[in-house]
């Protein structure tokens, strides 16, 4: 049985820093970058890949369509 393996895309171009798929992610791999991106707003970043299950729930909240989820079988 292959291994499940999920990629996390944010972009910093779309994300406007609201947060809330940091306060959404039961567990806790994202993180605001100390950045900001061209539209002068910080933006988030996966922190801890390995930390992330897949869940989507980042994707669900995000109202900036800025993230998305990839899984692939390895």
């Amino acid at each position: 049985m292959a291994d499940k393996k999920v990629i996390v895309r944010i972009s910093a171009e779309k994300c406007k820093g609201c947060m809330l798929c940091i306060k959404a992610c039961p567990q806790g791999a994202l993180k605001v970058a100390g950045k900001v991106n061209k539209r002068g707003q910080q933006y988030v970043i996966m922190a801890v890949p390995e930390k992330c299950t897949g869940c989507g729930l980042c994707f669900i909240m995000c109202p900036d369509c800025a993230i998305e989820i990839e899984s692939n079988s390895a």
